[in-house]
């Protein structure tokens, strides 16, 4: 069972805005995780679904876009789930940077 992380990044790029910069930035996630990795994302209408994949894990995401907010839901798996706290920090440092 994952350890899941919910939170909400505000923005004021609109939708549209926030789409285009979530498209384009996404795959910076591997700059941030040691040795590199893998990130796969698909949009289901205003919902990117995306996987990180690195040191023999899988992490499963999810990020649906509204007009002032995207809220984030990175579901963390097995032992990763010892370090949710640290990990939300990151997510909440660096996330509002991939809509800059």
């Amino acid at each position: 069972m994952g350890q899941p992380i919910s939170l909400d990044i505000p923005h004021s790029l609109g939708k549209a805005g926030v789409r285009q910069r979530l498209d384009g930035g996404i795959t910076r996630i591997t700059e941030k995780i040691p040795g590199g990795g893998h990130v796969d994302h698909r949009w289901e209408g205003d919902t990117m679904h995306f996987t990180v994949s690195a040191m023999g894990q899988t992490i499963a995401s999810s990020a649906t876009v509204f007009e002032d907010k995207v809220h984030a839901v990175v579901d963390l798996p097995g032992f990763l789930g010892l370090f949710a706290g640290k990990v939300r920090d990151v997510i909440a440092r660096e996330a509002p940077k991939l809509l800059k």
